[in-house]
C-alpha cells in the first residue's frame, strides 16, 4: 500500500508525517486503570502548561489554524482535531472513553500538539493520500446526527467541498478538512486489529518524540507491534512499512 502527500506539498512544504502500522493484541472497549491515570496525569500537565493562554497563542494549534486558512476554512466551527482535544481539556473536559487504543493515541495528541488519526486498515481500499477533494468524493461523518449515528448510511453522504485537503483512500474520503473529522466507516473498534495511523505536523512539533510516545502507549497498553513510515515534502511517497 501506497501513502502520497505529493499533490499538496507543494502549497504545504512544512508538512510532515509518520504512518504507523499496528497490529493490536488487544484493544480493550474500557480504559485499563494504569492508562486512565496516566491519562488523568497528561490533562492536568496540558491545563498547567497553557493555563490562561489563547487557543491561537499555543504554538501547535496555531500552525494548523494557519493551515486551514490557507486552503479556505475560516469558519471557527473547523478546527483541527487536536485543537478540540486541547479546548475541551482546558475546559475541565475529560478526554473521550472510546476504547484503549484510541484513548492511547488521543492521549499523544494532546501531550503533543500534534494531529493524530487512525483507521481500520481492514476497511481501507487501496492507496491513501493527503490530497485535495474531488467531485466524486465520499465521506460519511463520524458524528452523525440523533438516532441512527455511526450507521453505514447513503443518506448520510457529505462530500467534501472543492478546494478542501482530505485524507482518502481509493474509495472514500477517511478525513475531512485534512484532520478534522474522520469517516464512520473505518473507524478503530475493540475488534479491529489491524490500524494505520497518521501523526501529523505542519512548521511545528517533534514528530520522533510523538511517535515514541505512541509506540510505547500503544505496546503497553494493546500488546502492539508496529512499523514507521516517515513523509515529508522531500519523500512525499513511499510504501508503508508493516510490523
Amino acid at each position: 500500500m501506497q501513502i502520497d502527500i505529493s499533490e499538496i506539498a507543494p502549497a504545504f512544504p512544512d508538512f510532515a508525517l509518520a504512518a504507523v502500522v499496528f497490529e493490536l493484541g488487544r484493544n480493550p472497549v474500557e480504559r485499563p486503570a494504569e492508562l486512565d491515570a496516566l491519562v488523568a496525569e497528561r490533562e492536568a500537565a496540558c491545563r498547567a502548561e497553557h493555563a490562561g493562554m489563547e487557543l491561537s497563542a499555543i504554538p501547535g494549534i496555531a500552525a494548523w489554524r494557519r493551515a486551514y486558512r490557507a486552503f479556505g476554512i475560516k469558519k471557527t466551527s473547523y478546527r483541527s482535531s487536536v485543537e478540540r482535544l486541547v479546548k475541551n481539556v482546558l475546559a475541565e473536559r475529560e478526554l473521550a472513553r472510546i476504547n484503549s487504543f484510541v484513548d492511547a493515541y488521543n492521549t499523544v495528541s494532546l501531550s503533543h500538539v500534534l494531529p493524530l488519526g487512525a483507521d481500520d486498515l481492514d476497511k481501507v481500499v487501496g492507496d491513501i493520500a493527503f490530497r485535495y477533494a474531488r467531485a466524486d468524493d465520499s465521506f460519511r461523518d463520524m458524528a452523525g446526527d440523533g438516532e441512527g449515528a455511526g450507521v453505514d448510511r447513503d443518506d448520510r453522504d457529505d462530500p467534501p467541498k472543492p478546494g478542501e485537503v482530505v485524507y482518502a483512500d481509493a474509495e472514500k474520503v477517511l478525513c475531512r478538512r485534512w484532520n478534522w473529522r474522520q469517516d464512520v466507516r473505518s473507524l478503530v473498534t475493540p475488534e479491529t486489529r489491524r490500524v494505520v495511523l497518521t501523526l501529523q505536523a505542519n512548521g511545528y512539533g517533534d514528530l520522533d518524540a510523538a511517535v515514541a510516545d505512541l509506540l510505547d502507549l500503544a505496546a503497553r497498553f494493546c500488546e502492539a507491534r508496529a512499523a514507521v513510515t516517515r513523509l515529508d515534502a522531500a519523500r512525499p511517497t513511499a510504501t508503508l512499512a508493516l510490523p
